[in-house]
């Protein structure tokens, strides 16, 4: 086994888990942090731009899943990387952009999103 597919793996899992925040608010019409948004890391990006942006990190995630060694699911290391890079992902969504996403989630449940 090489250890690049391992480390392809772990992208997997994190830009898949990216995908989903991101393309689930876009197709609901709702504003989301991404790396396009003004100012950067802290503002809101329009919903086409966050259903493009979820598009692109699923399409990635396919990708490298798909052309880079041979993802095997009953493989142990395979999953543990796999599941490292969505672990890690989403503990990063969540300490970073704690704030745009409490005040987005406040919005929703109040109705004025």
């Amino acid at each position: 086994m090489n250890w690049l597919w391992l480390v392809s793996y772990f992208f997997v899992g994190a830009f898949a888990t990216n995908a989903v925040p991101h393309f689930v608010a876009g197709i609901m019409g709702h504003p989301f942090p991404s790396p396009f948004a003004k100012p950067p890391g802290q503002g809101l990006s329009s919903a086409t731009v966050n259903v493009v942006w979820g598009f692109f990190n699923a399409v990635v995630g396919y990708l490298l899943v798909a052309h880079v060694g041979a993802f095997d699911p009953r493989a142990t290391s395979h999953i543990l990387a796999f599941g490292l890079g969505v672990l890690l992902i989403s503990i990063f969504r969540r300490v970073t952009s704690a704030s745009s996403t409490t005040s987005l989630s406040l919005r929703l449940l109040e109705g004025t999103a």
